[in-house]
């Protein structure tokens, strides 16, 4: 049995943070739901929570709301490390993006810590197309996107979760940055004929200029922030070559290969989320 450790995990509502927290139990650790609710409670947005909910933990895992590019983002990571540092905190795991610049500076903050720590960087989640701002268009049986060259390694919520609890665990992972993939990279519409096959009916595929998305967006009354985010995540991510790069860290640590899409989406099907009805487009 592997020693039991007081571990926080933040976002543990989320769509990694549920996920890692089963694994953690199966584990026999001791979780603490990083959650506006829990008692304790943590709440990106009320630092004056994080001691509390940080005292008598070993590890943690940081999952940063909405995404570590938005503004704000580093001044919260270089603030939570400090107080963990005050506190019993040995170790951190942190959930980053692939490829994301701004997503870097907060790692260096981690890395710098004087803590033990292991990055792992993911890619764009399968799950956001069952989970997230991409469900309802699937709902819809329209699907309209910028960026439709771009290939996209798309991973899975699930082996992202995998890996955390392993590394979290395993201090031989102690100072490394792991990148996230699935196993085969695929294009939007390739997703959306990936998911209408597994269903049974069509979806259609539209592309659009990443303006006319943000006008979309605008129109479907998105707040500007989660607009300026997608913006971000479209523009200076998704246009990187370098994330549309396959790799085998996700093997490497688990020992098996990386959910594919085409798994995912069975397993999706099987749920029933793609067959209720929904009037929205965004």
């Amino acid at each position: 049995m592997k020693n039991q450790s007081n571990i926080l995990v933040t976002g543990a509502t989320g769509k990694t943070g549920r996920k890692v927290v089963e694994g953690l139990i199966k584990e026999n650790q001791n979780v603490r739901l990083g959650t506006r609710r829990n008692d304790p409670a943590f709440d990106w947005d009320n630092s004056s929570t994080w001691l509390n909910a940080l005292t008598g933990m070993d590890k943690v895992y940081i999952v940063y709301y909405p995404d570590l590019a938005v503004p704000g983002a580093l001044k919260a990571i270089q603030e939570l490390m400090e107080v963990a540092k005050k506190t019993s905190v040995k170790k951190v795991v942190l959930l980053s993006g692939k490829g994301e610049k701004e997503a870097e500076r907060c790692e260096q903050v981690v890395a710098n810590s004087g803590l033990d720590y292991t990055l792992v960087r993911a890619s764009w989640f399968n799950q956001n197309f069952s989970e997230s701002f991409l469900l309802d268009p699937i709902l819809a049986g329209h699907v309209a996107l910028p960026m439709p060259e771009a290939k996209i390694p798309f991973v899975d919520t699930s082996d992202i979760a995998e890996v955390v609890v392993k590394v979290l665990l395993d201090d031989s992972h102690n100072g490394k940055t792991y990148e996230i993939t699935g196993p085969r990279t695929l294009t939007f519409k390739e997703v959306v004929n990936e998911i209408a096959e597994g269903l049974g009916k069509p979806i259609s595929f539209q592309s659009v200029s990443l303006e006319a998305y943000n006008s979309l967006m605008k129109s479907a009354g998105l707040p500007s922030d989660y607009i300026w985010l997608f913006d971000y995540l479209f523009r200076e991510v998704l246009g990187n070559q370098e994330n549309q790069v396959v790799t085998s860290d996700a093997e490497k640590v688990l020992g098996r290969p990386a959910i594919d899409f085409k798994q995912y989406v069975q397993k999706a099907v099987r749920t029933g989320v793609w067959n209720q009805t929904h009037p929205q487009t965004i």
